[in-house]
């Protein structure tokens, strides 16, 4: 047995155990008062009736009677005069019975009394009964029995509860066996699945464990194995992703490094090949830019200072700033926005956002096309949208294109300088400034990413 399950049966044994043991003992006890109060009432009631009898015909043919009666049972009759003399017994008396006698009050009631009631250490349980005719005393009825017959009923009644009580741990002990086990079982399941999961196995398969809290920690771990085994695949892709981004550059960069130096190559190629190293060694300078504000983002180590922004100035700069890139590509940036919308944002990692989206769209766009910023207010909400007219993204692409280094088309991006990384950090961006984003794209026809903040 497994230490949880030690435990618990454990826990449930004592519990149970004391509960029952308590309402063993309260029920023994009760029933033993019972027992003995039901024959001191039985004694005294048969001495009751034997008054009655004497008090109607107290006669010598009717004390003989009732001798002769008593005589064949396991109690006996004592008839006294009120000074205590005996001149009637069923049987032998006894001088524990004369001691009893003698504690007779000087007044007994009528409907009689029970002088002796200590079952446990006396011989005799006994009770009395005044005898009143015309008003006066003529005697006592005094009956006895020996406490044996009771001390042998409680000898029965404790075998009965030795039994029981036996039976009962018995049947404690199975019923706790199988309630640890179907408590326990699932747990000991989960424990197992987490050291699975921790020694990096995820294909965590746990049964069907209900609706109550065991079942919701059930589906929690399965949950979070599922998570971690997508976080495992996307750490090993982002890392395969990482040392390609880093090794095709730096390839570039010691190769022709290596031709650059050679003493034979003319200054014409030499300045080429400079320039070529020049060019990957800024796609590396940004490759580990935004790998190190991803990094901040994930970690939490970067802050959105807020401020109010008045949007129209703020994009305007912003679009004059990239302008000069479009029309080098025979495009035009195209803006809209009213001149009275503010906005909660950070300045400049909103500018990051918006640089990003913008600068996507002049690379994925062909020549001789608009791209067009639209900004307007509904609702309380400003909608910020960045349509371009290129080539689209396939509808099968629209889901990943916000993981990293996720590219619809690598051969093309490449040639572009992307990493792959620039919407992740715009969606993290957006999502930290409590927006949202989302994309619309047909093939052919172009694509629209729209902010919602």
């Amino acid at each position: 047995m497994n230490k949880i399950s030690f435990k618990i049966g454990l826990l449930f044994f004592t519990a149970i155990f004391l509960i029952e043991s308590i309402s063993m003992v309260f029920l023994h006890n009760t029933i033993i008062h019972s027992r003995v109060y039901d024959e001191l009432s039985a004694l005294q009631t048969r001495g009751n009736n034997h008054r009655e009898i004497l008090e109607a015909a107290f006669q010598e043919e009717t004390i003989k009677h009732i001798a002769l009666m008593e005589s064949r049972t396991d109690t006996q009759v004592i008839l006294t005069n009120p000074k205590g003399t005996i001149y009637m017994s069923s049987n032998k008396v006894t001088p524990e019975m004369k001691k009893i006698m003698k504690l007779t009050p000087k007044k007994v009631p009528h409907k009689g009394l029970i002088l002796e009631d200590d079952w446990q250490h006396k011989a005799y349980i006994a009770s009395t009964s005044p005898i009143v005719i015309d008003g006066k005393m003529n005697g006592y009825v005094y009956m006895f029995q020996k406490t044996l017959k009771i001390k042998e009923l409680i000898s029965d009644l404790n075998g009965h509860f030795i039994l029981a009580g036996a039976l009962s741990l018995l049947f404690l002990f199975i019923m706790i066996m199988f309630l640890t086990r179907f408590v326990t079982h699932p747990l000991v399941q989960m424990s197992e699945a987490t050291k699975r999961m921790s020694k990096g196995d995820f294909s965590v398969s746990l049964p069907t464990l209900g609706k109550d809290e065991l079942g919701d920690l059930g589906k929690s771990i399965k949950i979070l194995a599922h998570d971690l085994d997508i976080l495992k695949n996307e750490r090993n892709e982002f890392l395969a992703s990482i040392s390609h981004e880093l090794r095709t550059p730096l390839t570039y960069i010691k190769g022709y490094a290596e031709i650059a130096k050679r003493p034979e190559t003319e200054t014409a190629d030499r300045e080429k090949y400079l320039g070529i190293i020049f060019e990957e060694a800024v796609k590396l300078s940004n490759l580990v830019k935004e790998l190190f504000n991803l990094a901040k983002i994930d970690e939490n180590n970067f802050s959105i200072q807020k401020e109010s922004v008045h949007l129209y100035p703020y994009f305007k700069t912003i679009c004059d700033k990239i302008s000069p890139a479009f029309k080098e590509n025979n495009m035009e940036l195209v803006f809209n926005c009213s001149t009275n919308i503010y906005a909660e944002i950070d300045p400049i990692r909103f500018e990051q956002v918006i640089l990003n989206l913008l600068d996507n769209a002049r690379k994925y766009s062909e020549p001789f096309t608009n791209v067009i910023m639209d900004v307007e207010e509904m609702a309380d909400k400003v909608f910020i949208k960045i349509m371009d007219r290129g080539k689209g993204i396939p509808e099968k692409d629209l889901p990943r294109i916000f993981e990293r280094f996720y590219r619809v088309d690598k051969s093309r991006t490449r040639a572009l300088g992307g990493s792959g990384l620039g919407l992740s950090i715009v969606k993290q961006l957006v999502e930290a400034h409590g927006g949202e984003i989302n994309v619309i794209s047909d093939p052919n026809e172009g694509t629209t990413f729209e902010i919602v903040l």
